[in-house]
């Protein structure tokens, strides 16, 4: 690099580097994504973007961009309700005394000794 502006360019360079491997992974996880597509379509595409990169990612992003959109929106809505039902789960917690009469119920089914109910009875309290 014999000047600053020879830097520049690198920079510039590696950025639109970095840009086209994240629109190329973007697209080749839209393809594997997508249910409507048939595996030969799918190979088709990926040996396109192998041998003509560029002119196959504009062409993909042109003729199904919007269905890309649709089917990222759809898995981050999935992602995000999935989540949200672990959430709940895992932070519902019950009371204490619905905590002492499920153990009861146990007891009283004979599923528990009366020490292991007092012991369970202990540890809700606690």
């Amino acid at each position: 690099m014999d000047s600053f502006w020879d830097y520049i360019l690198f920079l510039i360079w590696i950025f639109l580097f970095i840009a086209y491997l994240m629109v190329l992974f973007q697209i080749l996880s839209d393809l594997f994504r997508d249910r409507d597509l048939n595996g030969w379509l799918k190979a088709v595409w990926v040996v396109f973007l192998i041998f003509i990169p560029l002119l196959t990612a504009l062409v993909y992003l042109i003729a199904r961009g919007r269905g890309m959109a649709e089917r990222q929106v759809a898995a981050v809505k999935s992602a995000r309700a999935d989540t949200e039902a672990y959430i709940q789960s895992v932070a519902t917690q019950s009371s204490p005394a619905d905590q002492i009469a499920s153990a009861k119920k146990l007891l009283d089914e004979g599923s528990i000794t009366p020490q292991e109910f007092e012991q369970l009875k202990a540890k809700a309290l606690a």
